[in-house]
């Protein structure tokens, strides 16, 4: 019998006795400790041997072949990572071409002009999913067919390290849980939240200002349910330990499909208690650890990433006890730091943040990087920069085109969540008149800071690939953060690229330059030592060295529009001087 999953309405509901009577249990007669703690403090110590039990057969499921000790292997390893690893995020749809599978286009695409700059690729929700752009999620263990099918991903997976959504938070109302849910499926009935009478929901923390219930008809009358991002995104019961076997099953299908990263989209929200602020509880912790736990028993290479767009100190949260949890976190506060930099001309506060980083052990790291799918977050830097630099990076948005996205407070008010505007228009206003060739090396010092900073960088297909804002898409959808969204004809793309004077060409050009001069020095692997060099403050200044102590690189950047002279050297506007030091 296969494994549950979301599939299309009507097709699913007698799947959820699968957990009961699936799985042969050969070579599985103890789990590690510290599931059995997990599971003992999510649903008590008498419900918890059930769950094992069951966990232990999907498990088995899954990697029959693999031997189950009673310890986590992955405990003191180092990371397997190296100053090599850096990936693209892109939609699976990012490139298209007339009567292709979409994947295999990205694919050949990505083959001619990302192989050898990138070792990995993020590929944004490729699944069925009926809004968001792929994060209201469907099915967890199909792909879209309007993007290709599961042998495109692995086909892509054979020369790029993979990084697969873990959208678990939520499901989208058109899935065939929740459709089970609206029948009164009991099953199904406690995999969603549902809220009666009038609790005080006012302590909520969530990143929208859009109501946080939404009424459901249902074969049981009206319902109240939970909907932290959308009416179209049905928040999953994660108390039902029916509903977190359903996640942690889709979480071993993506490795079992070539994932080598998870990113683990919202999860902050996971776990929701009413009379609390329902973000970064220690239930949701204790669920990130417990998935992290059976990945290191069947899969220690497969590193979880934790996507919480949210202040510094909770975000570093997730890396647990540098052992337990996530292996990667979103370096958030990077982004909105650069661009204040970059906007000022002064890097202390980039400089000071950078030199108060430090990481609970070897085995984790940051996933630096400066543009997404989605826009630049406002609250990773609450605490880092006073409310008075906040605002200017507010007003300097819709100032270069794009938009102000808000979340809700639980006192009711509203104030700013996220920049939408893509990154190379926050740094150069596109209506300003600036010589471009100014504006490529702003883009590009940008860069090279987020290349710099210890851990593992992501860069995203419209930055590698020199785009700017795409405010008509944003406004014929009514979604400001397809700003950053725009899809190509492959054809079209290829042709731009094609002029070597071409803004697309030329940032291309230099940021694979600097990407492979990152590959080929050990002293950017994730274990290096980090240095913040004190100098002239228009220069972010950093010494990193290799993890044996054998190699020494000077790396000097110019947030500027002024020469500088700084540590010996003279550096133009904007210049990046990485160089080896005796």
């Amino acid at each position: 019998m296969r494994s549950p999953r979301i599939l299309p309405a009507g097709q699913g509901p007698a799947l959820a006795v699968a957990w009961r009577s699936r799985g042969r249990l050969t070579r599985i007669t103890r789990m590690p400790q510290d599931i059995a703690e997990h599971l003992a403090f999510l649903y008590g110590t008498t419900a918890a041997g059930p769950v094992e039990s069951r966990l232990r057969a999907l498990m088995r499921d899954h990697f029959p072949e693999a031997p189950l000790p009673t310890a986590s292997r992955a405990r003191g390893r180092q990371l397997p990572l190296n100053q090599r690893d850096a990936l693209l995020i892109t939609y699976g749809d990012q490139v298209r071409e007339d009567g292709v599978p979409p994947l295999l286009t990205l694919g050949e695409f990505l083959d001619e002009h990302a192989a050898g700059a990138v070792s990995g690729v993020h590929i944004l929700p490729f699944y069925p999913s009926t809004s968001d752009d792929g994060f209201s999620v469907v099915d967890y263990q199909a792909v879209d067919p309007a993007l290709g099918t599961w042998d495109d991903v692995c086909r892509l997976g054979r020369r790029f390290g993979l990084m697969f959504d873990g959208v678990f938070n939520h499901v989208s109302a058109h899935s065939a849980w929740f459709q089970a849910f609206l029948r009164d499926d009991p099953e199904y009935r406690d995999w969603f939240i549902t809220v009666e009478g009038d609790p005080d929901l006012s302590q909520v923390v969530r990143p929208r200002a859009l109501p946080l219930l939404t009424t459901f008809p249902t074969a049981a009358g009206e319902k109240r349910v939970w909907t932290t991002f959308s009416a179209d995104q049905v928040d999953v019961n994660a108390h039902d330990p029916d509903v977190l076997l359903a996640l942690i099953d889709a979480l071993l299908f993506y490795v079992t499909h070539g994932a080598r990263f998870i990113r683990l989209d919202a999860i902050a929200y996971l776990w929701k208690q009413i009379g609390t602020s329902c973000i970064h509880l220690p239930q949701t912790h204790r669920a990130i650890q417990l998935m992290r736990s059976v990945l290191d028993v069947v899969a220690p290479d497969v590193l979880l990433i934790t996507e919480t767009n949210v202040p510094h100190r909770d975000n570093v949260s997730y890396f647990g006890d540098g052992s337990n949890e996530a292996q990667l976190v979103y370096n958030f506060a990077l982004p909105p730091l650069v661009l204040h930099t970059l906007a000022t001309g002064d890097t202390t506060a980039l400089s000071r943040w950078a030199a108060e980083l430090d990481l609970p052990s070897d085995g984790v790291t940051f996933f630096n990087f400066l543009a997404s799918h989605d826009g630049i977050g406002v609250n990773p830097v609450r605490g880092i920069l006073s409310q008075a630099e906040i605002d200017a990076l507010v007003a300097r948005a819709p100032a270069h085109g794009g938009y102000v996205s808000h979340k809700q407070n639980p006192d009711g008010s509203r104030s700013p969540y996220e920049l939408n505007i893509n990154y190379f228009d926050a740094l150069s206003d596109p209506a300003g008149g600036e010589p471009e060739e100014t504006q490529i090396r702003r883009f590009l010092v940008a860069h090279a800071i987020m290349l710099a900073m210890p851990g593992m960088p992501g860069i995203y297909f419209h930055s590698l690939f020199g785009s700017r804002g795409d405010r008509a898409g944003a406004e014929s959808s009514g979604i400001p953060r397809r700003i950053n969204r725009q899809k190509f004809a492959r054809a079209e793309l290829e042709r731009e690229l094609a002029d070597p004077s071409s803004r697309r060409a030329r940032i291309l050009f230099e940021l694979r330059a600097l990407l492979r001069q990152r590959q080929a020095s050990a002293v950017f692997h994730p274990a290096g030592r980090t240095e913040v060099v004190t100098t002239d403050p228009r220069v972010f200044a950093l010494r990193r060295s290799s993890p044996d102590g054998s190699e020494t690189v000077l790396c000097l950047h110019n947030a500027s529009a002024d020469t500088v002279r700084a540590e010996g050297r003279v550096l133009g506007p904007y210049q990046v001087l990485w160089s080896p030091e005796p």
